[in-house]
């Protein structure tokens, strides 16, 4: 289910590359990287992003209990490839209801994770990083750190860097972010068909955390 391009950072419609720039341009943030919308779960949504993925598709592996992928997104078009890739996904919350997620990787200046943590900007902020990691995940033998946001009270949020792109782990609601503690390793699913061990994610219902806080707006 792909929309008309919106801006990464605020969801507004944005113009398409013309005769004097080859760049997309929203009113109020000038050139980005497009959001190409929010794609439905499942394999053929996967095939269709895969091949362009300049960043990794992260998701926790083992998964959660009970948890399953629920979504994607991805920023960027034909010209760039995808420079920003969102999973989302949906399980037991530790306390009880429905938990939602949505990781995130993208280049520095896309600003999709800053969005959908509600942040000004395009990144977690200065000085971000300057004390001791909230959490450590691994991937392909490597630590990750990553850092707990202040961000209030409707989601938990952290963030980090991996493989030179920035990593968000975006949670819906505080609540929800207990699950950090269960998570300690990452998969790129563009290693899907490259081999190794093999591990298919099972697919759920669209997530509404991430539909919502994609949302275009005009």
């Amino acid at each position: 289910m792909k929309s008309v391009p919106s801006c990464p950072r605020c969801g507004r419609s944005v113009h398409p590359p013309g005769l004097w720039t080859s760049a997309w341009q929203c009113d109020i943030h000038g050139p980005v990287a497009p959001l190409q919308g929010v794609r439905a779960p499942g394999v053929s949504s996967l095939e269709a992003i895969l091949p362009q993925a300049h960043v990794p598709l992260w998701v926790p592996w083992p998964l959660p209990t009970g948890w399953v992928v629920t979504g994607f997104a991805e920023v960027g078009d034909e010209r760039t490839g995808t420079v920003g890739a969102a999973v989302a996904l949906s399980g037991p919350a530790p306390l009880g209801g429905l938990g939602e997620a949505v990781i995130v990787a993208e280049d520095p200046g896309v600003g999709l994770g800053a969005r959908l943590a509600d942040l000004d900007g395009t990144d977690p902020g200065d000085g971000f990083d300057g004390a001791a990691p909230d959490a450590k995940v691994r991937f392909d033998g490597h630590e990750i750190a990553l850092w707990n946001l202040d961000v209030g009270r409707e989601r938990a949020v952290y963030a980090g860097e991996a493989l030179a792109h920035w990593l968000w782990v975006v949670f819906a609601s505080p609540d929800t972010g207990m699950l950090m503690c269960e998570i300690s390793a990452l998969r790129d699913l563009r290693d899907l068909k490259d081999g190794g061990i093999a591990f298919e994610p099972p697919f759920g219902a669209l997530s509404p955390f991430l539909t919502r806080g994609l949302a275009a707006d005009g």
